[in-house]
């Protein structure tokens, strides 16, 4: 399952990132959608790949967490909820907080660390679906996301399996990366809406933002934007500090659900340093790929182009639901007050 062979003459490690994009324009399928109230008095919005009924079904569910500034629009969103629909099962992508269309109420945001959102999501999920067995799929910050959440809640986190695709392990390597060459192109297209979506939460919270509209106008870098907006909003020190927090590297040794981690050597976002030096543990799969750019693997020919990632993750993910001996889950609700 770890064989990707890219498209011919479209090794580019930049191709292989941007091609989705330009292939893909529009979603495979339309959502059902639907808004979820948070315990903040806040709501998460979701995509849902068929009309979610609240029933008995022990038939899979497989949960989506975006990138950075992602939505259902993104093209390995919605390719990979049309994948899992394809085989049958019931697949969601929670929204995080302000990659929606409508701003959430709350001044508070989303980061590579913040899971509080995940679990109450999962928790949800759970009520509405008792004998469903879950698995869940992160995405870039989605992926480091999703390892924070496995470590945290260990053997409480309801998910059978789980898959990382090309995760920002090592948070401050990958800021200093993506300040780099022609990745250069990818922070200022990552900051643009990460400024626009900011300068909506300066207008409605002015009070409880930590930076005015002249300072936000005048950042330049990821880092910058870390450490003026994404730690103090969130209770961090600095940057350094939500870096050295959230990386899911040092996290790994935590997991104990069954885990596989996707990484491309080219990854135009990464470096060596996201790469696990230590002994991972044996529920942990790592594959590093030779070529795949980031969150690309596109292989095929550039006519007919083939998204390695939708045929992949689900194939892993059917082999972890034969061999695991999924036992009826009990509420997660219960986990906790036994906790």
């Amino acid at each position: 399952m770890s064989s990707f062979t890219p498209a011919f003459g479209l090794q580019n490690p930049h191709i292989q990132t941007l091609l989705p994009r330009f292939v893909r324009r529009a979603p495979l399928f339309t959502p059902i959608t639907q808004r979820i109230t948070t315990p903040d008095d806040d709501f998460l919005d979701l995509a849902w790949t068929a009309q979610p009924e609240p029933s008995n079904s022990t038939e899979p569910l497989m949960i989506l967490f975006h990138g950075l500034e992602g939505s259902f629009h993104s093209p390995y969103a919605n390719g990979l909820l049309h994948a899992a629909k394809q085989q049958g099962w019931l697949a969601v992508m929670m929204h995080f907080r302000g990659c929606s269309e409508e701003l959430n109420k709350q001044p508070r945001g989303y980061h590579s660390g913040e899971i509080e959102d995940a679990r109450f999501f999962i928790t949800w999920l759970r009520q509405q679906f008792p004998y469903r067995p879950f698995v869940a799929v992160g995405v870039s910050l989605g992926g480091n996301v999703l390892v924070n959440y496995l470590a945290h809640y260990g053997d409480k986190s309801e998910l059978v399996a789980a898959q990382a695709i090309s995760p920002p392990l090592d948070l401050a390597s990958c800021s200093e990366r993506i300040q780099q060459g022609f990745s250069k192109v990818y922070q200022q297209y990552l900051l643009s809406s990460m400024k626009r979506t900011m300068a909506k939460r300066i207008d409605h919270h002015p009070d409880n933002m930590p930076l005015s509209q002249q300072a936000l106008d005048e950042i330049k870098t990821v880092w910058q934007f870390d450490n003026l907006i994404t730690a103090p909003l969130h209770g961090f020190l600095d940057a350094d500090d939500y870096y050295q927090r959230c990386s899911g590297i040092n996290q790994l040794e935590k997991i104990t659900t069954p885990l596989r981690i996707i990484h491309a050597k080219d990854d135009p976002f990464m470096t060596e340093a996201v790469i696990p030096k230590q002994t991972l543990p044996n529920n942990i799969e790592y594959d590093l790929l030779e070529k795949g750019g980031h969150v690309g693997f596109v292989g095929g020919t550039l006519f007919k182009p083939q998204f390695w990632l939708e045929h992949t993750v689900p194939q892993w993910f059917a082999k972890q639901l034969q061999t695991s001996q999924v036992k009826q889950p009990q509420s997660i609700i219960l986990h906790e007050v036994a906790s």
